[in-house]
C-alpha cells in the first residue's frame, strides 16, 4: 500500500479507511516517504498506525532525500540529499511522524550526485546499528548506480540494500534494461510503483477529450509529463479496450500485468477511495498466462513512453 495519497489527495479519515481496507484484505507492507505532503503522509500513517495498535503485524518502509520544508532555516544542501547529516536528521523526523521507534525498510529515494555514496552507506549502517532502521533499500537508480552502493557497502562491510524500486507498468518498461537482472543476480527484491502509470490505464483519458479536472494527470505536473503523450494515450486506449475484451476493470488487469512479471515481488497500490484500491486490488486475483500478458497491450521490452523517472532524469 502506497501512502503518497496520505494527507494529500484523501484525508485523514479517508486514509484511515484505505489503510483499514488494505489490512483487512490481507495487506501488512505500508510504503511511504518523508517528502509525501512534506511529511503529512507519515503522520497520518503513524497516527493510524497508533490508533490500531497494530505496529507489529506491519512492515513499514519510508524514503529520504527530497527537500523538506519544515522550517529548519538551514542552507538548501543540508535540507535535502543523502548526506549523513540529512539522513541522521530524517531518520529521527520520520520516526517522530510515524510514531515508531523503528522503520522496517529506509529507502534512498534517488541518487544523489553530490553526497559520496560511502558517506551514505555508512550513515545508512549507522542507524542499523542504533536500532532506528532494520534494512536499508533504494528507489530510482540505474544498473551502474545500484552496483556502486553494493560495491562500497561491500567494501565497507555494511548492509547491502534489500530491495530497489522502481517505477514498471505497461508503458513504462525501463526497469527490464538491467536493473531487473541486476537485482536478481545480488538477491534484492523488486517493488514497482505506478502498475496504473499515473492513472492512464484506468480508461480515464483519451486523446479525444480533455482530461479529468482533478485527477493527478491533470494537477500534477510531473506526472503529466510522465506520462500524457500522444503515444501514450493511443496505448492507454488499446489496454483499456483489451481489458473491455476479457471483462475486467483496466486498473486489476494493469496490476496483473505486473505481478506477472516474475521478477517483480511486490507493486505497489496508490489510491485516493476505498472503490479506487478494491478495483485494483481485484488484478491480484486475476492471473496471466506468458501468452495472456503477452497480448496485453504494452511497449515493447525495456521501452517507455513519456518521460521515464529514471532514464531521462537531467538534474545532476
Amino acid at each position: 500500500m502506497g501512502a503518497m495519497t496520505f494527507g494529500r489527495e484523501a484525508d485523514e479519515a479517508t486514509s484511515f479507511a484505505l489503510a483499514d481496507y488494505y489490512v483487512e484484505q490481507g495487506g501488512f507492507f505500508f510504503d511511504t516517504a518523508n517528502i509525501y505532503s512534506d511529511g503529512g503522509a507519515e503522520e497520518t500513517l503513524g497516527k493510524w498506525i497508533k490508533a490500531r495498535g497494530n505496529r507489529d503485524s506491519l512492515v513499514v518502509a519510508s524514503k529520504v532525500f527530497g527537500a523538506m520544508h519544515g522550517g529548519y532555516g538551514d542552507p538548501p544542501r543540508n535540507n535535502r540529499g543523502l548526506s549523513r547529516f540529512h539522513i541522521v536528521r530524517e531518520v529521527e523526523n520520520s520516526l517522530r511522524r510515524l510514531q515508531t521507534d523503528v522503520i522496517d525498510i529506509y529507502q534512498v529515494h534517488r541518487w544523489d550526485y553530490q553526497a559520496p555514496v560511502d558517506e551514505t552507506v555508512r550513515a545508512l549502517d549507522d542507524m542499523i546499528r542504533q536500532g532506528k532502521i532494520r534494512y536499508v533499500g533504494a528507489c530510482n537508480l540505474k544498473g551502474w548506480m545500484l552496483a556502486e552502493y553494493i560495491r562500497l557497502a561491500d567494501a565497507s562491510l555494511a548492509p547491502r540494500f534489500i530491495s530497489l524500486q522502481q517505477a514498471y507498468s505497461a508503458v513504462n518498461r525501463s526497469a527490464e534494461l538491467e536493473v531487473f537482472e541486476l537485482c536478481r543476480h545480488h538477491g534484492l527484491g523488486v517493488m514497482t510503483y505506478n502498475p496504473l502509470a499515473g492513472g492512464l490505464l484506468t480508461g480515464k483519458y483519451s486523446r479525444d477529450s480533455a482530461s479529468p479536472p482533478d485527477v493527478r494527470l491533470t494537477t500534477t505536473p510531473y506526472y503529466r509529463e510522465r506520462y500524457i503523450t500522444a503515444d501514450s494515450l493511443a496505448l492507454a486506449e488499446r489496454f483499456v479496450a483489451h481489458a473491455g475484451e476479457r471483462s475486467v476493470s483496466p486498473a486489476a488487469l494493469a496490476l496483473a500485468w505486473v505481478m506477472a512479471e516474475e521478477r517483480v515481488h511486490t507493486p505497489i497500490l496508490g489510491a485516493r477511495t476505498v472503490e479506487q484500491l478494491a478495483d485494483t486490488m481485484a488484478g491480484g486475483t486475476l492471473t496471466l498466462t506468458h501468452k495472456e500478458r503477452a497480448a496485453v497491450p504494452a511497449v515493447l521490452p525495456g521501452r517507455w513512453v513519456g518521460k521515464d523517472p529514471v532514464y531521462d532524469r537531467t538534474d545532476p
